[in-house]
């Protein structure tokens, strides 16, 4: 089976010519992240041991909006990796200009939006990021987004841009949700299954359960997404770094799918690669 995995993170330690956004650390233990850096080298050895094919890079936010880690591991390995950038969301010249470039890049896929902390919650709303949908849209740079709580302002934005990729994160799950929780949220996403320029990524599954693997109380949501939005649209992810201090391997994650959970052949090879590729036009080779 060919397996992208639509989101990691990797990043170097902070130092001074190298410093985090004020604040970091205290959300990468709160949102479950390992401390110390996760390396491209560090995570090849583990795709490679699971039998992962591609993944997609999202520069952390502790980093700020850097890319450069992501590019160096692109160029290193320009088959195995792809980047979904950060923008400055609050700074329409600059952004516009970055996507721009972006759109020549071809180790760039896209891009990812972030509404879920203090300081960017709003921005979807109070017109800060407004001017980035038609942007994108003109360039044709799908965007992956993390907006748990502006799903029907999404559906606004995927009306009005119907040209315009919009790929939601982790189900649109709200942050420390599990169990039986989560079905509130993926309902509000999977009901966004009549706009066709929107996709979602089944993601970070382990961390919305406390049962133990291979978390079988949450299947069911899953299959609810999966079924409504179809397997074309949902796409495999693992967000690796808050899962391997949980006793969750790589393979774990693509096992949950593949030998404990109950989708079918052709589901599985449109949500665990083929999906993805096609979306971000990257030839899919299943």
């Amino acid at each position: 089976m060919f397996v992208v995995d639509t989101q990691i993170h990797i990043w170097k330690e902070e130092t001074p010519d190298r410093p985090w956004v004020p604040g970091a650390r205290e959300r990468i233990r709160l949102n479950g992240h390992r401390e110390e850096a996760f390396s491209y080298q560090e995570a090849l050895e583990l795709m490679d041991e699971a039998g992962v094919n591609r993944a997609l890079i999202l520069p952390p936010s502790w980093e700020g909006n850097r890319i450069d880690y992501a590019l160096e591991a692109c160029e290193a390995h320009p088959d195995r990796f792809g980047i979904m950038a950060r923008v400055p969301q609050d700074n329409e010249a600059e952004g516009t200009a970055m996507l721009k470039d972006f759109a020549q890049n071809p180790h760039i896929k896209g891009t990812r939006l972030t509404f879920h902390r203090p300081q960017d919650r709003n921005w979807m709303i109070d017109g800060t990021n407004d001017w980035y949908w038609p942007v994108a849209e003109e360039l044709r740079v799908p965007t992956m987004v993390h907006a748990p709580i502006w799903k029907r302002e999404l559906g606004e934005i995927a009306a009005k841009h119907p040209e315009l990729k919009i790929i939601i994160d982790h189900m649109g799950i709200m942050a420390r949700c599990v169990d039986d929780a989560i079905g509130y949220w993926v309902a509000e996403t999977a009901d966004l299954a009549a706009h066709p320029n929107i996709y979602v990524k089944v993601s970070a599954l382990p961390g919305y359960s406390t049962q133990p693997f291979p978390n079988n109380n949450i299947q069911k949501y899953v299959r609810e997404m999966v079924d409504k939005m179809g397997p074309q649209r949902c796409f495999y992810g693992t967000d690796i770094t808050r899962l391997l201090g949980h006793g969750i391997t790589y393979t774990d994650t693509i096992e949950q799918f593949t030998k404990h959970w109950d989708f079918t052949p052709e589901e599985l090879e449109w949500m665990m690669g083929r999906g993805i590729s096609e979306v971000l036009n990257w030839p899919y080779e299943g």
